[in-house]
């Protein structure tokens, strides 16, 4: 009886181990490419993220001719869908009401979990990959979920999002979000990441840190200005990475690039590959997306997101450099 007993525990044991080693599986870095998802699809939670007029394309028929994307369409089969708009919360700072701003882990635990997403699996994000602006609506998430809880090896991006997918020859579906409500949960939050209003100030005052504006040319340099801040400008003494430098085009999918093209680039422009580092840009949208080139990319850790970004920094009455706008 006793033997019996032994090896049913002995079989228990190795049935647990092996689920538990399931659940373990660990993505391969911060970006995937469309073959690893593919052969992972049953393995991972797939979360799709756009916002704006592409969120009625994630169930219309894409447009390809001449083996590239002319128009994004549809979604990975069983995909979540997440509105971007709904990621961020207006906050009141200061006395100033914000939009846009780092939401609170029980708000952004009720955004996933209305659109379905659940714990337990590796999570990948999907942006539709058609521009710059929609990657880095992927990376956004991801810094959330990363601040949130989700250790480095349970989350990833797929690099060039559904059009990488697409060119890949891999088909979508066309079949409208229906979303079961989810069971994912913030576990706490990674301070580390994510820089304060006051920290930047005394970034600037002693000169500690490098501050990366990911914004376009334009904004940088005060030409322009976004009707969310107060005034035009940037942080005085910040290097640009404007928004055409972080990604290429491959055949209609804006894809990320590698750590030695984007320390070239950096050196080109004479922004440290090492030096602790803040980026900014209106919203902490266009940042999310530097800051993921020199965190994960890069692999430089003593690196942060201004979420506030200059929506924060000008509202509250601090100072930019720049022409007027």
């Amino acid at each position: 009886m006793k033997m019996k007993e032994l090896m049913c525990a002995s079989i228990l044991g190795l049935v647990m181990a092996a689920a538990q080693g399931a659940m373990a599986m660990d993505v391969p870095g911060p970006l995937v490419t469309p073959q690893w998802l593919k052969a992972h699809l049953n393995d991972v939670t797939v979360v799709d993220i756009r916002g704006g007029g592409s969120m009625k394309a994630f169930d219309e028929k894409p447009v390809i001719a001449n083996h590239m994307v002319k128009k994004s369409g549809g979604h990975i089969a069983g995909a979540v869908l997440v509105n971007f708009n709904d990621i961020r919360e207006t906050r009141t700072v200061d006395g100033v009401k914000l939009k846009a701003m780092m939401p609170t882990a029980e708000y952004f635990t009720k955004v996933m979990d209305d659109a379905g997403v659940n714990s337990g699996k590796p999570i990948i994000i999907v942006p539709t990959g058609n521009a710059v602006f929609a990657m880095d609506r992927g990376t956004r998430l991801y810094f959330q979920m990363r601040y949130f809880g989700v250790p480095h090896d349970q989350i990833a991006v797929l690099n060039g999002g559904t059009n990488a997918w697409l060119n890949a020859g891999y088909p979508v579906s066309t079949k409208p979000a229906s979303a079961v409500k989810g069971d994912w949960k913030a576990a706490g939050e990674d301070k580390a990441l994510l820089a304060t209003t006051q920290e930047v100030k005394i970034g600037l005052q002693n000169g500690s840190e490098q501050y990366i504006d990911a914004r376009p040319t334009a904004q940088f340099l005060g030409i322009a200005k976004k009707p969310i801040n107060k005034t035009a400008g940037h942080l005085a003494g910040a290097k640009s990475f404007p928004i055409d430098a972080i990604v290429k085009d491959d055949h209609g999918a804006a894809v990320f690039m590698s750590a030695a093209d984007y320390k070239k680039i950096f050196h080109d422009t004479n922004i440290s590959d090492n030096a602790p580092t803040t980026t900014y840009c209106n919203t902490g949208h266009l940042a999310s997306g530097a800051w993921f080139v020199v965190h994960e990319i890069m692999g430089n850790k003593n690196s942060k997101l201004y979420a506030g970004s200059m929506n924060e920094w000008t509202n509250l009455g601090n100072p930019t450099v720049g022409l007027p706008g």
